[in-house]
């Protein structure tokens, strides 16, 4: 197995999936006026949280949050797309795919 497809890789992308999660509900809140998705997104986030901590018992901080970072970040503008009719522009896609090559850089050095 691959060193970077561990469980503890596996918890970061648990946790990433649930940070997406949490902003895609705290969207859908509309400010928290709608209180079900604020609880969701924040019981979405404390879990999140969680997985990464255990995450960061066998990877190095920087690469669990920075991963955990590229992943919310394009799961969050995929969802947004999806869900809410969110566009970016090319060059916000090419800012998020400059975002996971470096991601990709930083667990190779």
């Amino acid at each position: 197995m691959n060193a970077i497809f561990n469980i503890f890789f596996g918890y970061v992308v648990l946790a990433a999936l649930l940070d997406v999660a949490a902003n895609l509900a705290l969207s859908k809140s509309d400010g928290f006026k709608k209180t079900t998705w604020g609880i969701v997104a924040i019981a979405c986030v404390l879990t999140a949280f969680t997985l990464l901590a255990q995450a960061v018992k066998g990877i190095d901080l920087a690469i669990a949050y920075a991963s955990w970072g590229a992943i919310g970040i394009l799961g969050t503008a995929l969802g947004g797309y999806l869900l809410f009719n969110q566009k970016l522009k090319k060059i916000g896609w090419v800012g998020i795919f400059t975002v996971i090559a470096a991601i990709i850089v930083l667990k190779t050095a």
